[in-house]
């Protein structure tokens, strides 16, 4: 199976995976919801559709598409082994993300799980901007959320006395 295809099967299974088991299980959905407010499921569950569509796009291109003989990308010269043992480290990542939010929370859990994926990608030398991401970042996003949407994300049980 050529690598785009596989890519956008991969891409394709992913947010499914997400959109149809993730959400349904970790986003709780209260009985009544006002008629003027969406549910707290609308964004995961958008993004994941949107995520879907996008690898079904990548998926229709791979395959209608005329395949060119490209040359070799240039890497850092890591060696297969070496990019498989990222892979595996970053799916350790997400499911201990998973295992993290109902003890930590989604702010806590968020800065560590973006802190690790930077610093998986090899990424050392702006710690400025590696300390922006993986601490400004969630913190802005849980506000904007729970301000301007009004979407709550999980408290957790470590982290609920301090407010977050």
């Amino acid at each position: 199976m050529p690598k785009p295809v596989l890519r956008g099967l991969i891409i394709v299974a992913f947010f499914a995976l997400t959109a149809f088991v993730l959400v349904p299980a970790f986003v709780p959905r209260p009985a009544f919801i006002p008629g003027f407010a969406p549910p707290p499921d609308m964004w995961p569950r958008t993004v994941s559709l949107a995520g879907i569509a996008l690898g079904a796009l990548a998926l229709l291109f791979a395959v209608t598409r005329p395949q060119a003989d490209e040359p070799p990308l240039e890497t850092d010269g890591s060696s297969p082994a070496r990019m498989t043992g990222r892979f595996a480290g970053l799916m350790l990542a997400f499911v201990l993300f998973l295992v993290a939010i109902p003890l930590l929370g989604f702010l806590v859990s968020t800065m560590l799980l973006t802190l690790c994926i930077v610093l998986m990608t090899g990424e050392r030398g702006h710690r400025i901007w590696i300390a922006l991401l993986a601490f400004g970042a969630p913190i802005l996003l849980q506000l904007f959320f729970n301000s301007a949407l009004g979407t709550q994300f999980p408290k957790g049980v470590l982290t609920k006395p301090f407010g977050f």
